[in-house]
């Protein structure tokens, strides 16, 4: 089963896309589930996970209710405010969702570059584990020695890094992410998507072979255990189309085995999001 571990929904709006700026135009729409299933038709893809592109509860519940409706989407990471007092008493309510598999904070967008180490996010986190919830960790490279801290804080919590931990490839940023990466990695209970890259890239000029170093570095981190294929659909159409997204993770695994290819395509997404 090929699963797109990492995708987004959302009816168009300029105040809560605000970050949907001049040069990602193409995205200043709504994209729903109909949209997608053609792609995927399209792509030989199975299904996915739905991943919160707006920071509240209603986004939360927006993901589950197209969860409900459509069986290719099986799985929503979500969005509630680890910080909050009451964080308990949200989580054991989400636990009653099946298709709730766990949550995000756009801590990339966070100008504290400890954000991940502030006490009352942490005893959130710390929450997740008794109820099953995974933890996306969405950020910069300049984030990222945090994240190793954060991470040893919390060794049996299942953690996946988003888009690569969004190296600048177009400015060619690639020694000082490659050693934190692998530094993180270093932790069994943190997974990493191969997704997110050629918006990283300069969007009319990237070129496999330019992000190819980057998913090297990934896969020899991670192992083929850990890595996950993830579209960022539709954020990916800035810089290119589904199929070339596709492609780019394809291409790049076709020398692995068969078992190893399906892991990354889609077994370990299962396996880490419980599906």
């Amino acid at each position: 089963m090929v699963i797109d571990s990492h995708q987004h929904f959302w009816h168009y709006s300029p105040v809560k896309h605000d970050w949907i700026d001049d040069g990602m135009s193409v995205i200043r729409r709504d994209f729903t589930p109909s949209n997608l299933k053609t792609v995927y038709n399209e792509n030989g893809i199975d299904g996915c996970i739905a991943v919160q592109a707006d920071q509240t509860l209603d986004e939360t519940e927006f993901l589950l209710d197209l969860a409900s409706k459509n069986d290719f989407i099986k799985g929503v990471v979500g969005w509630v405010d680890l910080r909050g007092e009451d964080i308990e008493d949200v989580l054991q309510e989400y636990s009653r969702y099946q298709k709730i598999k766990g949550f995000r904070h756009v801590v990339q967008g966070e100008a504290d570059n400890n954000f991940l180490l502030r006490p009352n996010f942490l005893r959130g986190i710390s929450a997740l584990e008794k109820h099953g919830f995974t933890y996306d960790i969405l950020i910069f490279p300049h984030q990222l020695g945090a994240a190793i801290e954060f991470v040893k804080e919390f060794p049996n919590q299942k953690f996946v890094i988003d888009h690569i931990a969004k190296p600048y490839i177009k400015d060619g940023f690639f020694e000082g992410w490659k050693v934190l990466i692998k530094e993180i990695a270093k932790h069994e209970n943190v997974f990493c998507k191969l997704s997110g890259m050629i918006t990283e890239a300069d969007f009319k000029t990237w070129t496999p072979i330019q992000i190819e170093p980057y998913m090297q570095v990934v896969l020899n981190a991670f192992g083929s255990k850990r890595v996950l294929f993830g579209s960022d659909w539709p954020v990916c159409l800035v810089a290119g189309n589904y199929k070339q997204v596709k492609h780019l993770v394809t291409h790049f695994i076709a020398e692995l085995s068969t078992s190893e290819q399906a892991d990354i395509l889609g077994q370990n997404a299962i396996k880490f999001y419980n599906l």
